[in-house]
């Protein structure tokens, strides 16, 4: 690694891109003020890195972020398939302002069937091991489900814990509705049962036909057996799976997996839609909104779906599953970086520009659903920025870009005194930042003090800005009446910070939105804006969300101290009631899983319940 000082910075930097070895790596590009603008990748440093510090280059917009660079660092590394896996990781972890981002989303869910003795089907998400099957990624929790539900019909596989799994003396419910053929008690052999899971798998691989003629060769040999009760069995299942692909219009003869990427840029934002394929069943599609587009687009060098594109296929694909088949909606014309996904996934990636149908159909309905989705999105943006704009004037914030206005958030949370947390989230360019949330415990304080909690978080926050690590916000909201506010005055006045960037949210009569007092402590008079205000809303939605987080980090804390199921928060949920909920679903997670629809199928579960323990979990 090297590291260029200010001094001649210029010259400085010329002179280690001379040095610069003829080996993949990663390059890092920073300012005078060390902030980094840009992360590359190369198949060989020397020549990628020298091409931006020709005399004349050929682009204007890239010669003007390369009079930025003040310093550079290179990282050698052994492949170029490393250098994706490296370059990735940086982006993600240091955001240059010239790179284009996409969030870092949670892991994708799968579908497990599990090793055991009697396998079960479980919903899963994250690290893979070699002991159980596994089918997706799936882009959504729903998808999953709808798989799941289409293997109790047609398989009648097993979905519940094994702690429930090993006590049940008669069959549960599901067994009642044919949705499992209950192993539990024997009601099936252990022989038909792991049939069952093999021909599931097979299903979920897309070997349809070869689930359908097994099970019609079964059926005629139970038949000749005079076993005809096994038989209709087996003939129901083939009904009910046949129904299901029916059903399955974007089926397809071959058992494909094939990702379907369109790409649409508009109105300065840019959307990218995922559709998967697997086991050649369409799966739904996930769009994805990277940021930072505007900076991004003054250094690209293609034209900008290309660039987005080539940003998504790196941010998303790195140490991901990759399918063999990938459709796209524009000319990709990238070999060095596709030959580096194919080292890192270690197969072959064939990608369709013209596809013939159905494929033909699956893309134009991701290229529909990606134009849906930003046109959807650009909407709300607008109205966003308004809210922005209205929170600015209210305020009276002189921001010369409310697109950077920043708002922090603060919030405490515990249950008489035990398991005091407190947390903080952001609100930037218009939207809510999760990626920035931060949760605090708060320790050596007397159980039950707000004033003493607020105090220890803030100087917890700041302290480091104060010391010039960091940035500060626009505005600092307390939620919380005037004792709150008062301990927040007295941290900024000891740092040495702006008064003027508290204002404190104390709650109307009922604690009703809409009756929210604005507090100041920097002389400023109190503000009731009104339930009619768009600044107030926005500042409701902040102060909610801040009281959301608070208050499910010291759930999870609590639980975790007291060891106790979640269920039993719940009021109006007794031990009965918490023992049919985890026998219907499985277990906890099962009853986190389910909608209030399936909540309510539960004996005893009336809607409003329901709708409380759904409220509860998530």
């Amino acid at each position: 690694m090297t590291e260029i000082s200010k001094p001649d910075a210029r010259e400085q930097v010329l002179a280690t891109v001379a040095k610069l070895p003829n080996r993949p790596g990663v390059y890092r590009y920073f300012d005078a003020n060390d902030t980094v603008l840009y992360v590359g990748k190369a198949r060989d440093l020397k020549k990628r890195v020298s091409s931006y510090f020709q005399k004349n280059l050929a682009s204007p917009r890239i010669a003007m972020m390369v009079e930025r660079v003040a310093r550079l660092e290179t990282t050698v590394t052994q492949s170029e398939a490393e250098a994706l896996i490296l370059e990735n990781n940086l982006i993600k972890k240091l955001q240059p302002r010239f790179n284009i981002l996409f969030r870092d989303d949670k892991s994708y869910p799968y579908l497990k069937i599990t090793g055991d003795k009697v396998p079960r089907m479980v919903y899963y998400r994250g690290a893979v091991d070699k002991h159980s099957q596994y089918f997706g990624p799936f882009p959504s929790a729903g998808a999953v489900k709808e798989s799941m539900q289409i293997l109790q019909k047609v398989f009648m596989l097993r979905s519940c814990e094994d702690s429930v799994y090993a006590h049940r003396t008669r069959p549960c419910l599901l067994h009642q509705i044919h949705r499992c053929s209950a192993p539990c008690v024997q009601a099936i052999s252990q022989e038909d049962y792991l049939s069952d899971v093999e021909n599931a798998a097979k299903f979920l691989r897309g070997r349809q036909s070869e689930v359908l003629a097994e099970l019609e060769t079964k059926m005629h040999d139970y038949a000749s057996e005079l076993k005809f009760e096994q038989a209709a069995a087996v003939r129901n299942q083939i009904s009910c799976l046949a129904r299901v692909l029916h059903q399955q219009s974007m089926e397809i003869t071959d058992a494909a997996d094939v990702d379907i990427i369109a790409v649409v840029v508009h109105g300065g934002r840019a959307c990218v839609n995922l559709a998967m394929v697997r086991g050649g069943r369409h799966l739904g599609d996930r769009a994805y909104f990277p940021s930072q587009l505007d900076a991004a687009a003054l250094i690209a060098e293609a034209p900008l779906e290309v660039e987005v594109l080539s940003a998504f296929l790196v941010q998303h694909y790195t140490e991901k599953f990759v399918p063999g088949t990938v459709i796209l909606n524009i000319d990709f014309d990238q070999p060095a970086l596709m030959l580096a996904l194919m080292e890192q996934c270690g197969h072959r990636i064939n990608l369709i520009f013209q596809p013939q149908e159905p494929r033909r159909k699956w893309l134009d309905m991701a290229q529909k659903g990606a134009e849906m989705a930003l046109a959807r999105l650009l909407s709300e943006h607008g109205s966003q920025q308004l809210r922005t704009r209205a929170l600015a004037q209210a305020l009276t914030l002189e921001v010369d870009d409310l697109d950077r206005l920043r708002v922090e958030c603060f919030d405490i949370s515990h249950t008489q005194g035990e398991a005091t947390q407190a947390s903080c989230v952001v609100f930037y360019e218009h939207a809510m930042q999760n990626g920035d949330y931060r949760r605090y415990n708060i320790n050596g304080i007397t159980p039950g003090d707000d004033y003493a909690a607020m105090r220890q978080v803030l100087l917890r926050r700041y302290e480091k800005v104060a010391n010039g690590e960091g940035a500060m916000p626009d505005v600092v909201l307390i939620d919380g009446g005037k004792g709150q506010i008062e301990m927040a005055r007295q941290v900024f006045a000891e740092l040495g910070l702006e008064l003027s960037l508290i204002v404190g949210v104390a709650k109307g009569e009922g604690r009703k939105v809409g009756l929210e007092t604005l507090l100041f402590v920097d002389g400023r008079p109190a503000q009731e804006l009104g339930r009619e205000s768009a600044a107030l809303m926005l500042i409701a939605q902040i102060r909610d969300e801040a009281h959301r987080f608070a208050i499910t980090g010291m759930r999870a804390k609590r639980a975790k101290t007291r060891r106790t199921s979640r269920l039993e928060e719940v009021e109006g949920i007794g031990a009965k009631r918490r023992q049919k909920l985890l026998a219907r679903f499985g277990g906890l997670r099962g009853v986190v899983d389910a909608s209030i629809e399936d909540l309510k199928s539960v004996e005893g579960i009336s809607g409003q319940l329901a709708e409380e323990i759904y409220k509860q979990l998530h």
